[in-house]
């Protein structure tokens, strides 16, 4: 059954909805700029028991930010963004359930460095580990896109890639960065191949605009893949889908 998980986007120490194809060094198009803090949302999160939520650092600026929102829900969230083998035990002793790790598993040309995988699973145990396989759509279907998903890498998104890969990780986080933040609708094909994936559980992030967009996703991975809601939540200043609804949502037996 695919269920709701929660998340804190994390932008300049502050928490924001972004249009994630416009991140760049010069900043991104925003969504949503909070006027509450970290905190506030973990500590929400944890009150409404929503488990399996991710904070994510988009860029330079967040350590405090992203420390606040763990110790908030001390257990309860992933962290992403910026994580290596020097510093992924360090955000668990912080308060991160699991660490998520992208830009750092390749070097600067985009290939996989498969070594870092391994020895990051020695460090911290795969139990620890999220990788991140955001992705967007080439010719030849979807390849892992790095550094704030401005750059392409080689690995292509297919069920021999997450086959290969799941030993070394509890779970896979996958934004469709064509489509996220824009509030136009999930990429239903990936959809469709990531819920062909029998393994270890798989959440997927990117245009959820309503709750007809869960069911969508629902169906058409059989209940397989969970769902990340931004820019369309009201908690983040969207109309599409209310918070309450996606509890209900949760809720279902």
């Amino acid at each position: 059954m695919t269920k709701f998980r929660p998340c804190i986007d994390l932008h300049e120490g502050k928490v924001k909805q972004i249009i994630g194809g416009t991140l760049n060094d010069e900043g991104a198009v925003e969504n949503f700029v909070s006027e509450k803090s970290p905190a506030w949302y973990a500590e929400k999160f944890r009150a409404d028991g929503l488990t399996g939520g991710h904070v994510i650092q988009l860029g330079a600026g967040n350590l405090e930010a992203a420390r606040e929102a763990l110790a908030a829900y001390p257990g309860g969230l992933q962290l992403g963004g910026g994580v290596t083998l020097e510093n992924a035990a360090s955000w668990i002793e912080a308060g991160a359930a699991q660490v998520i790790v992208t830009s750092w598993l390749f070097d600067q040309e985009g290939v996989f460095l498969r070594d870092r995988l391994l020895d990051l699973s020695q460090e911290i145990g795969p139990e620890r580990i999220i990788i991140d396989l955001s992705c967007r759509a080439v010719e030849s279907g979807w390849k892992v896109a790095m550094n704030r998903w401005q750059t392409m890498t080689a690995m292509q998104i297919n069920l021999e890639t997450l086959s290969d890969l799941s030993d070394y990780c509890a779970e896979f986080l996958i934004h469709a960065a064509d489509v996220e933040g824009k509030c136009d609708g999930v990429d239903d094909e990936l959809v469709a191949l990531l819920g062909q994936w029998e393994g270890c559980p798989i959440t997927y992030a990117g245009g959820v605009r309503d709750l007809q967009d869960m069911q969508l996703i629902e169906k058409m991975s059989g209940g397989r893949l969970d769902a990340t809601v931004g820019s369309a939540l009201d908690l983040f200043g969207g109309s599409g889908v209310r918070y309450d609804e996606l509890l209900e949502w949760n809720q279902r037996s």
